[in-house]
């Protein structure tokens, strides 16, 4: 199995390579590990669902009521 770098997989995501280590700190990542101070991340790991903009969609709604 094969692994990349939290910066490799926020370019395959499309997020912030950031994000992908809170992802990774939170153990929202399947498979994760840490080597040092870098994060590896199997190659077929799934990016987690986005939690926060189910809020912001929730509190959109609200305002217009």
């Amino acid at each position: 199995m094969g692994y990349m770098t939290a910066s490799q997989a926020a370019k395959k995501w499309n997020i912030s390579q950031r994000r992908v280590q809170i992802l990774c700190a939170e153990n929202r990542i399947k498979g994760t590990f840490k080597l040092g101070e870098a994060w590896a991340i199997p190659e077929d790991a799934v990016k987690p669902e986005d939690n926060r903009k189910v809020r912001k969609e929730n509190e959109k709604k609200t305002k217009r009521h």
